[in-house]
């Protein structure tokens, strides 16, 4: 781990968001995916004792060892309106050390900034949750409408021991919600030098499959054609550089428009892909969901060098737009070949919510309230939540987890990336905004 020249500043003022989420990132819950994980254990019992103190009743759900989720409900000032999911998810994914400036687990508090894996993705909003909840609670009234409060475990796996299982086994947990809030979307970018939120109304698909080949085993000295390794890799190479074209969703026409209207050009005079990239550093989500994405991801072959193997494998994380998923993998059998066989590791829909209605425009109005001339801008994520397991209930999920950064830090790349940290005022904006979205809507 690399030394960092800046120095750690004093806590003793830390606004409570700030201290939840550092307590949370403190708590290891790392998920490798496929089954191997540290677990959300320890995070669910620090959530659920926070909800306690709250004076809600939370449960506690362990489908497997360790892997635990927490789900509560909070009543709402107006029982006549649908119940709403706000949720977030307690793992993260893996943090090597050695890449990083800090301690990926310390919780550090750095340069203004809360730095550790979970500090964007998501235990910020898990905190901003806990703590818009006890605002409203510590003032002695209720949020407008009925909560299904959940903190779920295993969504960087799909969900698969987390939510997905939960809708599963538990759907009367979610009874009477139509609509839900979570993570990627909220944040604030710079267009033309005015600042938006993107407000995230969709997703697109999500399927993992790994692709093997065979060949024949032999000494690595021999003349042998039937090499499972080159076939894979030559599979691999043409999926990986298949370019697949433009297709825009009616969400994604939506936000290019608003870009196109707050850079004050036409948008038939100018590329999607100019327009995606005039977001800045939020381009790297938006360019990815103007078209399938076919990434290869990891490779696996051979035990020794001078043994050919017989098998290969590759791991590829495919994501496409809603409603394209099949036409999709037809297409992906045809680039690989005959010989190349796909194994499904997970596959999971597309979604695409209204962009309009009593939702978005409190969205819009508690950001107003506290940033009065940013805009909303409503956009399709190239990634996945747990959306999409609420979506088998009937809910309609949005990605609002509000932040407001300042136009040079590179947010989207934390997800996942090295050195994730957010401003600690982001935070508190956060958590301002949640809470009057809460008790508004």
């Amino acid at each position: 781990m690399a030394e960092s020249s800046a120095v750690q500043q004093p806590t003793t003022d830390l606004d409570e968001t700030a201290v939840i989420a550092r307590d949370l990132i403190r708590i290891d819950t790392t998920n490798y995916g496929e089954g191997r994980a540290k677990g959300e254990r320890e995070a669910a019992e620090y959530v659920e004792a926070r909800l306690a103190a709250l004076g809600f009743a939370p449960q506690l759900f362990e489908p497997a060892p360790r892997r635990t989720s927490v789900v509560a409900r909070v009543p709402g000032r107006n029982p006549g309106k649908p119940a709403l999911v706000l949720h977030g998810h307690l793992d993260v994914v893996p943090a090597d050390p050695r890449n990083w400036s800090v301690d990926p687990f310390a919780g550090e508090i750095r340069d203004g900034m809360l730095w550790g894996r979970g500090a964007v993705d998501m235990k910020d909003m898990d905190a901003m949750i806990l703590t818009a909840l006890g605002d409203i609670i510590g003032s002695g009234s209720l949020p407008e409408r009925e909560l299904v409060v959940a903190f779920f475990a295993d969504e960087e796996a799909g969900g698969g021991v987390g939510a997905g299982w939960l809708v599963d086994h538990h759907p009367e947990l979610f009874d009477g919600a139509t609509e839900a809030i979570s993570e990627v979307g909220g944040y604030s970018i710079t267009v033309g030098g005015e600042r938006a939120y993107l407000l995230q109304t969709g997703e697109k698909s999500l399927i993992w499959v790994r692709l093997v080949a065979h060949g024949v085993a032999a000494h690595g000295s021999r003349l042998i054609r039937d090499n499972a390794v080159t076939k894979l890799a030559e599979a691999i190479a043409r999926l990986g550089r298949t370019e697949w074209p433009l297709h825009l969703t009616d969400t994604t026409r939506e936000l290019l428009a608003a870009i196109a209207d707050t850079l004050g050009v036409d948008p038939e005079q100018v590329t999607p892909d100019e327009l995606a990239l005039a977001t800045g550093s939020a381009s790297g989500f938006v360019t990815a969901t103007l078209r399938t994405t076919t990434n290869p991801t990891a490779l696996d072959a051979g035990y020794k060098h001078n043994v050919i193997p017989d098998r290969a494998e590759a791991l590829v994380d495919i994501r496409t737009l809603p409603g394209q998923e099949d036409a999709v993998l037809e297409e992906v059998r045809e680039i690989i070949g005959d010989e190349i066989e796909i194994e499904f590791v997970h596959r999971d829909v597309g979604l695409e919510s209204s962009t309009t209605g009593p939702l978005v425009d409190a969205v819009t109005r508690s950001l107003a309230v506290h940033d009065p001339d940013a805009r909303v801008f409503p956009y399709l994520l190239s990634g996945g939540t747990d959306n999409k397991s609420l979506s088998r209930l009937g809910i309609a999920g949005y990605g609002f987890s509000p932040l407001r950064l300042p136009a040079d830090l590179d947010f989207p790349a934390m997800f996942h990336g090295v050195d994730e940290r957010v401003p600690l005022d982001a935070l508190s904006f956060g958590r301002k905004v949640l809470r009057d979205l809460l008790l508004s809507y």
